[in-house]
């Protein structure tokens, strides 16, 4: 049965303007954004049915090119349409760590570093540099590494951070794997990037480990 037959409040779009986003489930929200079905599907079952073959909706969100077009009723134009929804949500997002204080939006930080990093196919580092009023300067992605490991050097992360004038900092890497658990070395990175910015007054606030869905924080588990 096509959408267009099923009662209005059950069509995913008139559900969203009368309840809005948060009431529709994952795959109705990616049944809007596709728009269409494909013949034997409705757009629902379609999403429905994406959903279980990369397993969550940010598998799907992160997917690469090809992979999402090998689909029928998927392509070029909606991965593009996909791309550019997810800047637009990071853009969005790092517009608000910019206008406020950033760790009086400990939430905003964080979605803003997962969605930054959790499609990412090999690890990443990203600092994310603070005047002295806990404002964002700058957010860069200093290293990248491997699926399973990355190189950090404490004397580079301590240049960049002077040559911001910070006076606080922001780590986040992501885990391919998608456990976010922090790794032994993790936290002895964490340790030495704090011990050597230190030396010139520059405070580790938080380290995010991001893997699938979530970011742990560092300072959460009592781990700075």
């Amino acid at each position: 049965m096509a959408i267009t037959d099923w009662p209005l409040d059950d069509r995913p779009r008139e559900k969203l303007l009368a309840k809005g986003p948060q009431a529709l489930s994952d795959a109705e929200l990616v049944a809007i954004f596709l728009r269409t079905g494909i013949k034997g599907k409705s757009a629902v079952e379609l999403a429905r049915d994406q959903l279980v073959r990369f397993g969550s909706l940010s598998a799907l969100a992160g997917a690469a090119n090809e992979s999402f077009c090998a689909e029928p009723g998927l392509g070029p134009a909606k991965y593009a349409q996909l791309q550019a929804a997810l800047e637009i949500a990071r853009r969005t997002l790092r517009e608000k760590l910019d206008a406020g204080v950033a760790m009086s939006a400990p939430g905003a930080v964080r979605d803003y570093l997962r969605l930054l990093l959790h499609a990412r196919p090999h690890e990443v580092f990203v600092a994310v540099f603070l005047d002295a009023q806990h404002r964002v300067v700058a957010s860069e992605e200093l290293f990248r590494g491997t699926l399973t490991q990355t190189s950090v050097y404490p004397r580079e992360v301590v240049k960049r951070a002077l040559h911001f004038n910070a006076a606080a900092v922001i780590f986040a890497h992501n885990h391919p794997s998608g456990v976010a658990e922090p790794s032994r070395a993790d936290e002895v990175l964490t340790a030495a990037l704090k011990q050597a910015l230190a030396l010139v007054d520059v405070r580790v606030l938080d380290h995010f480990v991001v893997a699938g869905d979530g970011a742990l924080s560092f300072a959460e588990r009592g781990l700075l």
